[in-house]
């Protein structure tokens, strides 16, 4: 089983990337990952993702904040929109997410009094791409809320369709399977980032930003 740490992969070192999946030549990528793509602290961008065969999902207006040991931090303030082909909404209080070096999830929480105070989408090769946020929607999810429902792996049943239907590659699926039941130990327990310590920290940048 994976463990999550500062040593891991998940936390340091970007793990090996899978052949990028060429039913995703439309989007459009920067060969280059430098620190210098990144816009400042307080900048709007768009969080991008698409799903394995080039799909569009969904997109959230958003804010750069910065970053830590843990990776690249975005922050939505109440108000903000996010949509996708079908759905669309409004954010109700602000929220603030971790792009890891990792690229193989987005980890989301979401400021009180929000019920489902973590939603960490499991993802493929999420980073920049042509200054923005990208990544691919893997639909795994690991949920906490604080409604009494706990802590959760959700959506197994979209998995096991799309991972059938996109033919994901095996040891792709291993690997996430592995992370998702991973993540969400670490989140029932409460274990940095995933606490609420480290998210507050980045409510508070977000807070500290004019973003009217």
């Amino acid at each position: 089983m994976l463990r999550l740490s500062a040593d891991s992969p998940t936390f340091g070192q970007t793990p090996r990337r899978w052949p990028r999946n060429p039913r995703l030549a439309n989007v459009s990528e920067d060969p280059k990952s430098t620190s210098d793509q990144r816009p400042a602290p307080g900048t709007r961008t768009i969080f991008r993702w698409r799903k394995w065969d080039g799909g569009p999902h969904w997109e959230h207006d958003c804010a750069y904040l910065g970053s830590d040991r843990w990776g690249q931090w975005f922050g939505q303030p109440a108000g903000w929109r996010s949509a996708r082909p079908g759905a669309e909404f409004v954010a109700e209080h602000p929220n603030v997410t971790l792009l890891p070096p990792s690229g193989d999830y987005a980890y989301t929480h979401n400021a009180p009094p929000h019920h489902v105070r973590v939603y960490i989408d499991l993802a493929w090769d999420a980073g920049w791409r042509g200054g923005e946020p990208t990544g691919i929607d893997m639909d795994l999810d690991v949920v906490r809320a604080d409604d009494g429902r706990g802590t959760w792996i959700d959506d197994r049943d979209e998995w096991d369709e799309h991972r059938v239907r996109f033919g994901y590659p095996r040891d792709l699926v291993t690997r996430l399977e592995a992370l998702a039941i991973d993540l969400e130990r670490a989140v029932a327990a409460r274990e940095a980032p995933f606490d609420d310590r480290t998210a507050d920290t980045w409510l508070r940048v977000l807070a500290g930003f004019d973003l009217s």
